[in-house]
Protein backbone atom coordinates (compact mmCIF):
# COMPACT_ATOMS: atom_id res chain seq x y z
CA UNK A 1 0.00 0.00 0.00
CA UNK A 2 1.20 3.50 -1.01
CA UNK A 3 1.94 6.01 2.11
CA UNK A 4 0.36 8.47 -0.53
CA UNK A 5 -0.94 8.90 -4.12
CA UNK A 6 2.04 10.94 -4.87
CA UNK A 7 4.44 8.41 -3.06
CA UNK A 8 8.12 8.64 -4.88
CA UNK A 9 6.83 11.68 -6.93
CA UNK A 10 6.88 14.47 -4.66
CA UNK A 11 9.47 16.17 -2.86
CA UNK A 12 7.90 16.65 0.69
CA UNK A 13 8.29 13.09 2.11
CA UNK A 14 11.54 11.51 2.39
CA UNK A 15 11.01 8.37 4.18
CA UNK A 16 7.92 6.54 2.91
CA UNK A 17 8.15 3.16 3.23
CA UNK A 18 10.33 2.11 6.40
CA UNK A 19 9.35 1.67 10.21
CA UNK A 20 9.57 4.90 11.98
CA UNK A 21 12.22 3.18 14.44
CA UNK A 22 14.29 2.81 11.43
CA UNK A 23 13.76 6.46 10.60
CA UNK A 24 14.69 7.61 14.44
CA UNK A 25 18.10 5.42 13.67
CA UNK A 26 19.47 6.80 10.32
CA UNK A 27 18.41 10.40 11.40
CA UNK A 28 20.20 9.59 15.07
CA UNK A 29 23.72 8.16 13.04
CA UNK A 30 23.46 11.30 10.22
CA UNK A 31 23.80 13.75 13.65
CA UNK A 32 26.60 11.65 15.24
CA UNK A 33 28.22 11.83 12.26
CA UNK A 34 28.11 15.44 11.34
CA UNK A 35 28.85 16.71 15.19
CA UNK A 36 31.07 13.68 16.31
CA UNK A 37 34.91 15.13 14.25
CA UNK A 38 33.55 18.72 15.03
CA UNK A 39 32.63 19.01 19.38
CA UNK A 40 35.81 19.63 20.83
CA UNK A 41 36.74 16.91 23.75
CA UNK A 42 34.14 14.25 24.77
CA UNK A 43 30.80 13.76 22.33
CA UNK A 44 28.27 14.22 25.04
CA UNK A 45 25.43 13.01 22.84
CA UNK A 46 22.20 12.01 24.51
CA UNK A 47 20.57 10.88 20.93
CA UNK A 48 17.25 11.32 18.96
CA UNK A 49 13.71 12.16 20.70
CA UNK A 50 10.93 10.47 18.73
CA UNK A 51 7.96 12.94 17.90
CA UNK A 52 4.68 12.32 19.32
CA UNK A 53 3.03 12.05 16.26
CA UNK A 54 4.08 10.28 12.90
CA UNK A 55 2.05 11.84 10.88
CA UNK A 56 -0.63 14.34 10.71
CA UNK A 57 1.34 16.22 12.81
CA UNK A 58 2.08 19.82 10.70
CA UNK A 59 0.16 22.56 12.08
CA UNK A 60 1.23 24.85 8.99
CA UNK A 61 1.08 23.92 5.00
CA UNK A 62 1.65 26.46 2.14
CA UNK A 63 0.30 24.77 -0.84
CA UNK A 64 1.18 26.35 -4.41
CA UNK A 65 -1.47 26.86 -7.44
CA UNK A 66 0.48 25.10 -11.38
CA UNK A 67 -0.57 22.57 -13.18
CA UNK A 68 1.44 18.95 -13.19
CA UNK A 69 2.09 18.82 -17.20
CA UNK A 70 2.38 22.22 -19.59
CA UNK A 71 -1.00 23.57 -20.44
CA UNK A 72 -2.51 20.70 -17.80
CA UNK A 73 -5.97 21.57 -16.03
CA UNK A 74 -5.51 23.52 -12.38
CA UNK A 75 -3.50 22.10 -9.80
CA UNK A 76 -3.19 23.30 -6.08
CA UNK A 77 -0.15 21.16 -3.72
CA UNK A 78 3.32 20.32 -3.62
CA UNK A 79 5.71 20.42 -5.87
CA UNK A 80 6.90 17.77 -7.97
CA UNK A 81 10.22 16.09 -6.81
CA UNK A 82 13.17 18.52 -9.04
CA UNK A 83 11.02 20.38 -10.28
CA UNK A 84 10.55 24.15 -9.69
CA UNK A 85 7.14 24.29 -12.03
CA UNK A 86 5.51 21.17 -11.71
CA UNK A 87 2.58 21.17 -8.83
CA UNK A 88 1.12 18.17 -7.80
CA UNK A 89 -2.00 17.58 -6.14
CA UNK A 90 -1.71 16.40 -2.66
CA UNK A 91 -4.99 16.22 -0.68
CA UNK A 92 -4.09 13.21 0.51
CA UNK A 93 -0.91 14.39 1.97
CA UNK A 94 -0.13 12.41 5.55
CA UNK A 95 1.99 15.18 7.21
CA UNK A 96 -0.75 17.70 7.89
CA UNK A 97 -4.08 16.68 9.99
CA UNK A 98 -6.58 15.58 7.26
CA UNK A 99 -8.76 18.79 7.04
CA UNK A 100 -6.32 20.39 4.99
CA UNK A 101 -6.85 18.07 2.54
CA UNK A 102 -10.28 18.99 2.80
CA UNK A 103 -9.93 22.75 2.38
CA UNK A 104 -7.21 21.95 -0.27
CA UNK A 105 -9.49 20.13 -2.75
CA UNK A 106 -12.72 22.25 -2.19
CA UNK A 107 -10.35 25.49 -3.17
CA UNK A 108 -9.05 23.60 -6.51
CA UNK A 109 -12.78 22.18 -6.90
CA UNK A 110 -14.04 26.10 -6.85
CA UNK A 111 -11.32 27.69 -9.06
CA UNK A 112 -11.56 24.93 -11.40
CA UNK A 113 -15.26 25.53 -11.86
CA UNK A 114 -14.67 29.63 -11.77
CA UNK A 115 -12.10 28.84 -14.42
CA UNK A 116 -9.30 31.01 -12.42
CA UNK A 117 -6.14 29.96 -13.86
CA UNK A 118 -3.11 30.49 -11.75
CA UNK A 119 -0.25 32.80 -11.70
CA UNK A 120 2.82 31.88 -14.42
CA UNK A 121 6.23 32.03 -13.23
CA UNK A 122 8.01 33.20 -16.22
CA UNK A 123 5.25 35.20 -17.74
CA UNK A 124 4.53 36.91 -14.33
CA UNK A 125 0.63 36.79 -15.32
CA UNK A 126 -2.00 35.03 -13.31
CA UNK A 127 -4.14 35.27 -10.27
CA UNK A 128 -3.55 32.48 -8.03
CA UNK A 129 -0.47 31.69 -6.11
CA UNK A 130 -0.75 30.04 -2.85
CA UNK A 131 -2.96 28.63 -0.02
CA UNK A 132 -1.82 29.13 3.18
CA UNK A 133 -3.64 26.43 5.61
CA UNK A 134 -3.00 26.83 9.38
CA UNK A 135 -4.08 24.49 11.88
CA UNK A 136 -3.97 23.95 16.15
CA UNK A 137 -2.99 20.88 17.62
CA UNK A 138 -4.39 21.27 20.19
CA UNK A 139 -7.47 23.88 19.60
CA UNK A 140 -8.30 22.88 16.11
CA UNK A 141 -9.18 26.63 15.23
CA UNK A 142 -7.97 26.79 11.26
CA UNK A 143 -6.58 29.66 9.70
CA UNK A 144 -6.44 29.65 6.12
CA UNK A 145 -4.96 32.63 3.16
CA UNK A 146 -5.38 32.80 -0.07
CA UNK A 147 -1.99 34.11 -1.84
CA UNK A 148 -3.18 35.66 -4.89
CA UNK A 149 -1.27 38.43 -7.54
CA UNK A 150 -3.62 41.43 -8.26
CA UNK A 151 -6.65 41.68 -9.61
CA UNK A 152 -5.81 44.32 -12.91
CA UNK A 153 -6.93 44.37 -16.23
CA UNK A 154 -5.08 42.64 -18.53
CA UNK A 155 -5.15 42.38 -22.60
CA UNK A 156 -6.83 39.72 -24.04
CA UNK A 157 -4.55 37.67 -26.41
CA UNK A 158 -5.51 36.46 -29.76
CA UNK A 159 -3.01 33.91 -30.46
CA UNK A 160 -4.32 30.57 -30.96
CA UNK A 161 -3.54 27.36 -29.19
CA UNK A 162 -3.43 26.11 -24.79
CA UNK A 163 0.08 27.29 -24.95
CA UNK A 164 -1.19 30.72 -24.92
CA UNK A 165 -4.49 29.79 -22.78
CA UNK A 166 -6.67 33.80 -22.98
CA UNK A 167 -6.73 35.62 -19.35
CA UNK A 168 -10.05 37.87 -18.59
CA UNK A 169 -9.72 41.66 -17.56
CA UNK A 170 -9.16 40.12 -13.86
CA UNK A 171 -5.45 38.19 -15.06
CA UNK A 172 -7.78 35.22 -14.81
CA UNK A 173 -6.84 32.23 -17.01
CA UNK A 174 -9.61 30.66 -19.16
CA UNK A 175 -9.28 26.69 -18.48
CA UNK A 176 -11.16 23.67 -18.69
CA UNK A 177 -13.57 25.34 -21.39
CA UNK A 178 -13.77 23.64 -24.56
CA UNK A 179 -16.02 26.12 -25.98
CA UNK A 180 -13.32 28.28 -25.01
CA UNK A 181 -10.41 26.35 -26.28
CA UNK A 182 -12.19 25.71 -29.47
CA UNK A 183 -12.36 29.34 -29.87
CA UNK A 184 -8.80 29.68 -29.17
CA UNK A 185 -7.67 26.89 -31.97
CA UNK A 186 -9.95 28.16 -34.82
CA UNK A 187 -8.18 31.63 -33.82
CA UNK A 188 -11.31 33.56 -32.78
CA UNK A 189 -11.76 36.93 -29.92
CA UNK A 190 -12.95 34.41 -26.39
CA UNK A 191 -15.05 36.03 -24.56
CA UNK A 192 -13.60 36.05 -20.81
CA UNK A 193 -15.99 34.09 -18.38
CA UNK A 194 -15.26 35.71 -15.36
CA UNK A 195 -15.33 39.36 -17.25
CA UNK A 196 -18.58 40.43 -14.75
CA UNK A 197 -17.50 38.92 -12.01
CA UNK A 198 -15.59 41.19 -9.55
CA UNK A 199 -12.39 40.23 -7.09
CA UNK A 200 -15.04 40.38 -4.07
CA UNK A 201 -17.53 38.27 -5.63
CA UNK A 202 -14.85 35.52 -6.39
CA UNK A 203 -13.32 35.53 -2.73
CA UNK A 204 -16.74 35.55 -1.16
CA UNK A 205 -17.46 32.44 -3.36
CA UNK A 206 -14.52 30.62 -2.26
CA UNK A 207 -14.98 31.71 1.40
CA UNK A 208 -18.15 30.12 1.22
CA UNK A 209 -16.89 27.46 -0.04
CA UNK A 210 -14.71 26.53 2.71
CA UNK A 211 -17.45 27.18 5.43
CA UNK A 212 -19.88 24.82 4.04
CA UNK A 213 -17.37 21.88 4.86
CA UNK A 214 -17.70 22.64 8.38
CA UNK A 215 -21.53 23.25 8.54
CA UNK A 216 -21.59 19.81 6.87
CA UNK A 217 -20.03 18.75 9.12
CA UNK A 218 -16.83 17.53 7.11
CA UNK A 219 -13.97 19.20 9.46
CA UNK A 220 -13.22 17.68 12.56
CA UNK A 221 -11.92 21.32 13.44
CA UNK A 222 -13.10 24.75 12.86
CA UNK A 223 -12.29 27.96 11.08
CA UNK A 224 -11.10 30.72 13.24
CA UNK A 225 -10.25 32.85 10.17
CA UNK A 226 -10.48 32.96 6.21
CA UNK A 227 -8.00 35.56 4.59
CA UNK A 228 -6.72 36.82 1.23
CA UNK A 229 -3.52 37.90 0.78
CA UNK A 230 -1.64 40.16 -2.22
CA UNK A 231 1.22 39.34 -3.56
CA UNK A 232 2.80 41.15 -6.71
CA UNK A 233 6.15 40.05 -6.25
CA UNK A 234 8.39 37.57 -8.77
CA UNK A 235 9.51 35.87 -6.00
CA UNK A 236 7.99 31.77 -5.66
CA UNK A 237 7.02 32.71 -2.46
CA UNK A 238 4.53 33.44 0.30
CA UNK A 239 4.87 37.44 0.75
CA UNK A 240 2.59 39.16 2.21
CA UNK A 241 1.97 42.48 0.14
CA UNK A 242 -1.47 43.24 2.48
CA UNK A 243 -4.08 40.85 4.11
CA UNK A 244 -7.77 41.43 4.70
CA UNK A 245 -10.53 39.39 6.49
CA UNK A 246 -12.97 37.52 5.12
CA UNK A 247 -13.98 36.03 7.72
CA UNK A 248 -13.56 35.74 11.36
CA UNK A 249 -10.33 37.03 12.48
CA UNK A 250 -6.87 36.58 11.63
CA UNK A 251 -5.36 34.63 14.34
CA UNK A 252 -5.60 31.63 15.98
CA UNK A 253 -4.79 30.03 19.26
CA UNK A 254 -2.47 27.00 20.12
CA UNK A 255 -1.60 25.65 23.25
CA UNK A 256 1.85 24.71 24.40
CA UNK A 257 2.82 23.51 28.48
CA UNK A 258 0.11 24.87 29.60
CA UNK A 259 0.23 28.80 27.86
CA UNK A 260 -1.73 29.99 25.41
CA UNK A 261 -0.24 31.11 22.39
CA UNK A 262 -1.54 33.44 19.40
CA UNK A 263 -0.65 33.02 16.07
CA UNK A 264 -0.87 35.22 12.80
CA UNK A 265 -0.71 34.23 9.37
CA UNK A 266 2.76 34.54 8.79
CA UNK A 267 4.73 34.37 12.51
CA UNK A 268 6.79 31.69 12.95
CA UNK A 269 5.88 28.75 15.10
CA UNK A 270 7.16 25.01 15.15
CA UNK A 271 5.19 23.08 13.11
CA UNK A 272 4.83 20.28 15.04
CA UNK A 273 2.84 20.88 18.23
CA UNK A 274 3.28 18.30 20.40
CA UNK A 275 6.88 17.59 19.35
CA UNK A 276 7.56 21.77 20.10
CA UNK A 277 6.81 20.83 23.40
CA UNK A 278 9.02 17.84 23.44
CA UNK A 279 11.91 20.22 22.18
CA UNK A 280 11.37 23.20 24.81
CA UNK A 281 11.19 20.91 27.52
CA UNK A 282 14.48 19.72 26.43
CA UNK A 283 15.71 23.67 26.10
CA UNK A 284 14.04 24.27 29.92
CA UNK A 285 16.15 21.24 31.33
CA UNK A 286 19.47 22.38 29.63
CA UNK A 287 19.18 25.91 31.26
CA UNK A 288 19.70 24.31 34.56
CA UNK A 289 17.66 27.06 36.04
CA UNK A 290 15.08 26.86 38.85
CA UNK A 291 12.26 28.60 39.74
CA UNK A 292 13.54 28.81 43.40
CA UNK A 293 16.63 30.31 42.55
CA UNK A 294 17.72 33.36 45.13
CA UNK A 295 19.13 35.38 41.97
CA UNK A 296 17.32 34.70 39.27
CA UNK A 297 19.11 35.76 35.85
CA UNK A 298 18.34 38.09 32.75
CA UNK A 299 17.19 35.56 29.43
CA UNK A 300 17.75 36.30 26.22
CA UNK A 301 15.59 34.41 23.78
CA UNK A 302 16.79 35.61 20.01
CA UNK A 303 15.11 35.21 17.14
CA UNK A 304 11.52 34.87 20.24
CA UNK A 305 8.80 34.24 17.12
CA UNK A 306 5.62 34.88 19.20
CA UNK A 307 7.62 34.34 22.01
CA UNK A 308 7.07 30.56 22.96
CA UNK A 309 10.55 29.82 24.41
CA UNK A 310 10.34 33.57 26.73
CA UNK A 311 7.46 32.92 28.30
CA UNK A 312 8.40 29.73 28.95
CA UNK A 313 11.67 30.56 30.50
CA UNK A 314 9.78 33.34 32.53
CA UNK A 315 9.37 31.58 35.67
CA UNK A 316 12.81 31.10 36.23
CA UNK A 317 14.19 34.25 34.72
CA UNK A 318 14.41 37.64 36.39
CA UNK A 319 13.72 38.94 32.98
CA UNK A 320 13.26 37.09 29.32
CA UNK A 321 13.81 39.19 26.36
CA UNK A 322 12.72 38.11 23.02
CA UNK A 323 14.20 39.91 19.93
CA UNK A 324 12.21 38.82 16.73
CA UNK A 325 12.53 40.36 13.20
CA UNK A 326 8.66 39.79 12.32
CA UNK A 327 6.85 42.52 13.74
CA UNK A 328 3.24 41.20 13.57
CA UNK A 329 5.32 38.08 15.28
CA UNK A 330 6.50 40.26 18.42
CA UNK A 331 3.06 41.84 18.51
CA UNK A 332 1.33 38.48 19.37
CA UNK A 333 4.41 37.65 21.51
CA UNK A 334 3.21 40.66 23.51
CA UNK A 335 -0.24 39.78 23.52
CA UNK A 336 0.32 36.10 24.51
CA UNK A 337 2.28 37.17 27.98
CA UNK A 338 -0.62 39.52 28.83
CA UNK A 339 -3.65 36.80 27.93
CA UNK A 340 -0.90 34.33 30.06
CA UNK A 341 -0.51 36.76 33.11
CA UNK A 342 3.23 36.62 32.38
CA UNK A 343 4.51 40.18 33.50
CA UNK A 344 8.62 39.64 33.57
CA UNK A 345 8.85 39.58 29.50
CA UNK A 346 9.85 42.05 26.89
CA UNK A 347 9.75 41.49 23.17
CA UNK A 348 11.35 43.67 20.84
CA UNK A 349 10.90 44.08 17.15
CA UNK A 350 14.45 44.06 14.19
CA UNK A 351 17.14 42.60 13.54
CA UNK A 352 18.91 41.07 16.40
CA UNK A 353 21.95 42.19 16.08
CA UNK A 354 20.61 45.84 15.86
CA UNK A 355 18.45 45.71 18.58
CA UNK A 356 20.92 44.05 20.71
CA UNK A 357 23.81 47.05 19.94
CA UNK A 358 21.06 50.16 19.71
CA UNK A 359 19.86 48.72 22.73
CA UNK A 360 22.61 48.41 24.46
CA UNK A 361 24.01 52.02 23.76
CA UNK A 362 20.73 54.14 25.06
CA UNK A 363 21.39 51.21 28.06
CA UNK A 364 17.80 50.08 27.08
CA UNK A 365 19.02 46.38 27.52
CA UNK A 366 20.13 44.81 30.51
CA UNK A 367 23.17 42.79 30.16
CA UNK A 368 21.91 38.99 29.66
CA UNK A 369 23.48 36.17 32.33
CA UNK A 370 21.78 33.30 29.67
CA UNK A 371 21.38 33.12 26.28
CA UNK A 372 19.34 30.66 24.12
CA UNK A 373 19.30 31.12 20.18
CA UNK A 374 16.67 29.46 17.87
CA UNK A 375 17.94 31.02 14.72
CA UNK A 376 16.13 30.75 11.28
CA UNK A 377 17.48 27.19 9.21
CA UNK A 378 20.20 29.52 7.85
CA UNK A 379 21.71 30.07 11.12
CA UNK A 380 23.37 33.50 12.41
CA UNK A 381 24.56 36.26 10.72
CA UNK A 382 28.35 36.73 11.62
CA UNK A 383 28.53 39.67 13.31
CA UNK A 384 25.17 38.80 15.19
CA UNK A 385 26.86 35.31 16.37
CA UNK A 386 30.30 37.59 17.33
CA UNK A 387 28.01 39.87 19.57
CA UNK A 388 26.29 37.10 21.42
CA UNK A 389 29.79 35.75 21.94
CA UNK A 390 30.83 39.20 23.14
CA UNK A 391 28.60 38.98 26.07
CA UNK A 392 30.91 36.02 27.48
CA UNK A 393 27.79 34.36 29.24
CA UNK A 394 28.88 31.00 31.56
CA UNK A 395 26.15 28.93 29.39
CA UNK A 396 24.08 29.23 26.23
CA UNK A 397 21.46 27.00 24.42
CA UNK A 398 21.52 26.95 20.35
CA UNK A 399 18.62 25.30 18.73
CA UNK A 400 18.93 24.28 15.52
CA UNK A 401 16.44 23.48 12.63
CA UNK A 402 18.97 22.86 10.49
CA UNK A 403 21.97 21.02 11.93
CA UNK A 404 24.33 21.91 10.00
CA UNK A 405 23.87 25.57 10.35
CA UNK A 406 24.70 24.47 14.35
CA UNK A 407 28.21 23.02 12.86
CA UNK A 408 28.93 25.94 10.80
CA UNK A 409 28.57 28.21 13.85
CA UNK A 410 30.12 25.87 16.58
CA UNK A 411 33.65 26.59 14.84
CA UNK A 412 33.46 30.51 16.03
CA UNK A 413 31.97 29.48 19.50
CA UNK A 414 34.78 26.62 20.34
CA UNK A 415 37.30 29.19 19.20
CA UNK A 416 35.90 31.57 21.72
CA UNK A 417 35.94 29.03 24.55
CA UNK A 418 32.72 27.74 24.40
CA UNK A 419 32.59 23.67 24.94
CA UNK A 420 29.26 21.60 24.12
CA UNK A 421 28.33 19.74 27.24
CA UNK A 422 25.00 18.36 25.98
CA UNK A 423 23.84 17.77 22.42
CA UNK A 424 20.07 15.91 21.43
CA UNK A 425 18.20 15.84 18.29
CA UNK A 426 14.45 16.08 18.27
CA UNK A 427 12.44 14.69 15.30
CA UNK A 428 9.84 17.01 14.90
CA UNK A 429 9.41 16.14 10.88
CA UNK A 430 9.28 12.87 10.42
CA UNK A 431 8.50 11.03 6.98
CA UNK A 432 11.36 13.94 6.18
CA UNK A 433 15.06 13.90 6.49
CA UNK A 434 15.25 17.25 8.50
CA UNK A 435 15.08 17.01 12.42
CA UNK A 436 16.19 19.64 14.76
CA UNK A 437 19.25 19.55 17.30
CA UNK A 438 19.68 21.08 21.14
CA UNK A 439 22.97 22.12 22.31
CA UNK A 440 24.28 23.46 25.78
CA UNK A 441 27.34 24.97 25.55
CA UNK A 442 29.64 26.14 28.39
CA UNK A 443 32.42 28.74 28.30
CA UNK A 444 35.56 27.50 29.74
CA UNK A 445 37.18 29.29 32.81
CA UNK A 446 40.54 31.10 31.57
Amino acid sequence: MNWCSNQERCGGCYYQEIPYEEELKIKEEEIRSLFAPLVMGDFPFEGIISSPKKEAYRNKMEFSFGDQEKDGPLCLGLHQKRSFFNILNTEDCRLPHPDMGKILLATREYFLDKGVGYFHKKRHEGYLRHLLIRRGEKTGEILVSLIHNSYEVQALSKKDGLQNMQTNEAGLQIGGNTAAQNAMSSNTTVIPTLANLSEDSLLRGWCESLLSLEKEGKLEGHFAGILHTKNESLADAVVNQGTEILYGKDYFYEELLGLNFKITPFSFFQTNSLGAEKLYAKVREYSKLSENADEKPIVYDLYSGTGTITQLMSKVAKQAIGVEIVEEAVEAAKENARENQVENCIFYAGDVLKVLEAGQKATELPYPDFIIMDPPRDGMHKKALEKIISYGVKRLVYVACKPKSLARDLEALQNAGYRVQKLCAVDLFPRTNNCEVVALLEKEES
